[in-house]
């Protein structure tokens, strides 16, 4: 672990949460996800050994304890909450720039969609919706959500259900409705998503997605004269 050598509480705290992934893995933990592989599908870019590592760091700092094969936040680790709520406030809100590199991971993408599924709003009977998702960072481009009431379940390969829903377009417009920048149904319209199905289910769509944390926050206004 980097040491800045200095006694202020800044440099301490650095010292724990600025080494490369580490917010994001507590990001993940406070999110709910309490095992390895669970961990792994938050951060499918950083590497087993890795955050093997960042994990048993967070071990030996108090951050985070081990039971079984589980990982939990101590209360040390649950009052990172608010210190990573406001970096993705501040994120949302000033730190877009890297979004125009057009890096956008699909995988990291449904497996947000997938945990923030309003149960309460699904039909009782099983649905399946694939995604075919074009542009990923990652390569990946098909999803199957497997929403049977209270279960909701994220599959890479096909499920072997009959597909429901299908909804297909480019990751950026995935993102964008994510991250509170358009609406689903306001793509549909635009012709940047393609949604098909029955008639009640397309409908229902939208009422079954919640979006990000920080789809809410308020940007702040476009300087006179800069690009829309």
């Amino acid at each position: 672990m980097t040491t800045y050598g200095q006694f202020c509480p800044v440099a301490m705290a650095s010292e724990v949460l600025t080494e490369r992934w580490t917010p994001l893995v507590v990001r993940e933990l406070l999110c709910g996800s309490t095992r390895f592989n669970d961990l792994r599908r938050g951060v499918p870019l950083m590497s087993p050994a890795l955050l093997s590592k960042r994990l048993k760091t967070l071990e030996r700092v108090g951050v985070v304890e081990k039971h079984g094969a589980s990982y939990h936040l101590t209360p040390a680790g649950e009052e990172l909450r608010t210190v990573i709520e406001s970096m993705g406030v501040w994120g949302q809100r000033w730190a877009r720039g890297d979004v125009e590199t057009k890096r956008f991971d699909a995988s990291l993408l449904m497996w947000d969609v997938h945990r923030n599924v309003v149960v309460e709003a699904l039909p009782q009977e099983r649905v399946v919706v694939h995604f075919h998702l074009r542009g990923s960072a990652d390569k990946k481009s098909h999803f199957w959500l497997v929403l049977d009431p209270p279960a909701v379940d994220l599959c890479l390969t096909d499920p072997g259900h009959d597909i429901d829903v299908e909804v297909a377009g480019h990751v950026e417009t995935m993102v964008d409705y994510w991250m509170g920048r358009v609406d689903l149904l306001g793509a549909v319209r635009a012709g940047d998503l393609v949604v098909a199905g029955p008639r009640a289910l397309v409908a229902g769509l939208p009422t079954w997605f919640g979006r990000s944390t920080f789809a809410r926050v308020p940007l702040p206004p476009t300087p006179v004269g800069a690009a829309s």
